[in-house]
């Protein structure tokens, strides 16, 4: 792998507030993280910070997707940071922040050539208006509008929708109960009561085989919440943090790996810190 190159996605947008009044901590991540010393335990370079937009969380269903605007400017500023990042021959390393960062990452990368994701998630994040009565929160829609489902202002940035093919698409980790959508869009996927991470690797190197390389997207609730959970959503049945970092570390193995980004830890919910520090050593022995 090339030089890893850190930057700081600390958006919170794509979130609903956790609370009335609050707002989600995710965006605290990677400050934790450095704190944790983890630009030196990867011997990273400092790709800096991409500053989000105000976060608002009024919205009612019809509203669209909550923070669309500062979204969609969120996108393009990130996809610019990680295009520079690779421009100069490092290896992307994405702090968030919450899974609407992705399209950040998918869009750099659509602009390139033809990409694919590694999409390691306990949940389908495919929620949109085909099988859904509204949208709301964008980090549970994100794998939908990169794949070119939503609306304009985030699914077709500079008329590049999709960002990636369904069938460039391979969902690891995710909890058997939320793959009804993913099988009847035809993407591929390995969920996590059925992980054998051989069989995820190939299942990967396969669909990105001719491609031009792949990003590797973890919310890391994909662990159980045995192991992790100060997260928005944690629910049982998930990886244990061993097979994870197994699992990525197979995915960087493969030819084409672009960039990675880490998403959804939220810090609030883990006020002695020892939850901060078992991903941050997750992250240190996946990229080492």
């Amino acid at each position: 792998m090339v030089k890893p190159v850190l930057i700081d996605a600390p958006s919170n947008l794509g979130l609903r507030p956790p609370a009335e009044g609050a707002v989600p901590g995710c965006y605290k991540t990677p400050g934790v993280l450095r704190d944790l010393g983890i630009l030196r335990r990867l011997g990273a370079a400092d790709g800096g910070v991409v500053t989000p937009g105000r976060y608002v969380g009024t919205w009612r269903p019809g509203d669209g997707v909550r923070n669309s605007a500062a979204i969609a400017a969120y996108t393009r500023a990130l996809a610019e940071r990680v295009t520079s990042v690779r421009a100069s021959g490092g290896f992307p390393v994405v702090l968030g922040g919450d899974c609407s960062i992705s399209l950040g990452a998918m869009l750099a990368l659509r602009r390139s050539g033809r990409y694919g994701i590694a999409y390691l998630d306990g949940h389908d994040d495919f929620r949109h208006l085909g099988v859904a009565e509204h949208v709301g929160a964008a980090a549970g829609e994100d794998l939908a509008i990169m794949t070119g489902r939503g609306a304009d202002e985030l699914a077709d940035i500079d008329g590049l929708r999709p960002y990636v093919r369904d069938e460039d698409v391979v969902v690891l980790g995710v909890r058997e109960a939320e793959t009804a959508r993913l099988r009847a869009a035809g993407i591929s996927f390995v969920p996590s009561e059925r992980m054998v991470v051989a069989d995820a690797v190939a299942a990967a190197s396969s669909a990105f085989a001719g491609l031009d390389g792949f990003w590797v997207h973890v919310d890391i609730d994909v662990l159980d919440p045995a192991y992790v959970s100060a997260v928005d959503s944690p629910d049982p049945g998930g990886l244990d943090p061993d097979t994870l970092v197994s699992l990525l570390r197979g995915l960087f193995a493969l030819p084409g790996a672009a960039g990675f980004e880490l998403t959804v830890f939220d810090p609030d919910l883990d006020p002695d810190g020892h939850q901060a520090a078992s991903v941050a050593d997750i992250v240190e022995r996946a990229l080492r």
